[in-house]
């Protein structure tokens, strides 16, 4: 079974910057955000959110919905960017 691509493309690109927005306009770190997340029961570690962001590690479905949830806004708004606040 040949390998499964982990380019990322242009809707995880921009939900990964938006992701970083949203957290920077809160004023959160990237470590009390994963501790959000975490605590909402998705186990994150900052390192983990670090990648994310930089849109180097996939952001799977159920830590999109955790996301939204620890900053507070739809699903929908990571996926289609600030713009959709």
């Amino acid at each position: 079974m040949a390998a499964r691509s982990l380019e990322i493309g242009p809707a995880g690109i921009r939900t990964a910057r938006t992701i970083e927005i949203l957290r920077t306009e809160r004023g959160l770190a990237q470590r009390e955000l994963a501790a959000r997340v975490t605590a909402i029961g998705r186990p994150m570690s900052n390192t983990m959110l670090a990648r994310i962001e930089r849109a180097q590690r996939r952001c799977d479905i159920d830590d999109l919905v955790t996301l939204a949830q620890a900053l507070r806004v739809s699903p929908l708004v990571l996926l289609q960017g600030p713009s959709a606040m």
